[in-house]
């Protein structure tokens, strides 16, 4: 039986989707029909960026990635040189390695996710990043939406028709919004696409061809938050309100204890492959603290 089979002949899938900069607090205040749906199936926890960390993209989803933290990982800000990935790999990697014959996909407008920029990437082996559109009316925010959306539709097209083990997709757009005009009425409504786009990628997972021979485990999350004023990197409550929703087998359907590092045991756990001690995170639900 292929190793990726469990006993009751179920394939198993991952897909991660990840938010940038969304404010736990606005995110609640938000129309989120598509996440509010995932967490009534398991759990929409508050997350509070931990202190090893800055509240800094690259460190946080290098920790996601990797279930360590900066010190263990070597990415201080959101330059990723010097980095330890080769000590620490990224889930992908983690998940092609364990189980020859496996694929992944990542996808993201922010280079150092999936190209060799700035020190990255932090998913070896690259992934896909749209081009620049050749303009848009509105200014760079329209540019930005217009790339989170090329990256969903690629990433919805993966989903319906390989058969990855593990899928990443990554939107940027509220965290530009956050950084040009701060928490607004924007800023809330570029939450809300988010909200549309991984309604689409549910949609897509649905509209397999063998979906009901497939179990999926979905994991929907942010990095950190945002001043009211906009921008991140300090200290404050507001930078350092994150959250992460999540639902799929073995996933109790309450609000749960967890933090980023434990992304990566969670996905090694729902896919039957083993962890090591160099992690730092665990599977959802095993946090005492």
């Amino acid at each position: 039986m292929p190793e990726e089979l469990d006993r009751s002949g179920r394939t198993q899938h991952v897909l991660i989707m990840g938010w940038d900069g969304v404010r736990d607090d606005i995110l609640r205040t938000a129309r989120t029909p598509h996440l509010d749906a995932l967490a009534g199936r398991g759990f929409l926890s508050t997350v509070r960026v931990h202190d090893a960390n800055p509240t800094i993209s690259g460190p946080v989803w290098s920790t996601m990635a990797t279930g360590v933290y900066r010190e263990q990982h070597g990415v201080h800000d959101n330059d990723f040189r010097g980095n330890a990935f080769g000590t620490h790999p990224d889930v992908l990697t983690r998940v092609r390695e364990a189980r020859p014959g496996a694929t992944t996909f990542a996808a993201g407008a922010w280079a150092p996710l999936v190209e060799e920029a700035s020190g990255g990437p932090l998913f070896a082996g690259g992934g896909y990043r749209p081009a620049l559109p050749a303009g848009a009316e509105d200014g760079p925010l329209d540019l930005v939406a217009a790339m989170d959306e090329a990256v969903m539709s690629r990433v919805a097209r993966e989903l319906r028709h390989r058969d990855h083990t593990v899928v990443f997709a990554y939107a940027v757009l509220p965290d530009i919004v956050g950084h040009t005009e701060g928490v607004t009425d924007r800023y809330r409504s570029a939450i809300e696409i988010c909200d549309e786009q991984l309604g689409v990628l549910l949609a897509a997972i649905d509209a397999r061809p063998a979906r009901e021979r497939e179990d999926w485990t979905v994991i929907a999350l942010t990095d950190h938050g945002h001043r009211d004023e906009g921008h991140h990197g300090g200290d404050s409550d507001e930078e350092r309100l994150a959250w992460i929703a999540a639902a799929g087998p073995g996933i109790a359907t309450r609000e749960t204890a967890v933090d980023h590092a434990d992304v990566l045991p969670h996905v090694l756990q729902a896919l039957g492959l083993p962890a090591d001690e160099t992690l730092t995170g665990v599977p959802f639900g095993m946090r005492t603290a």
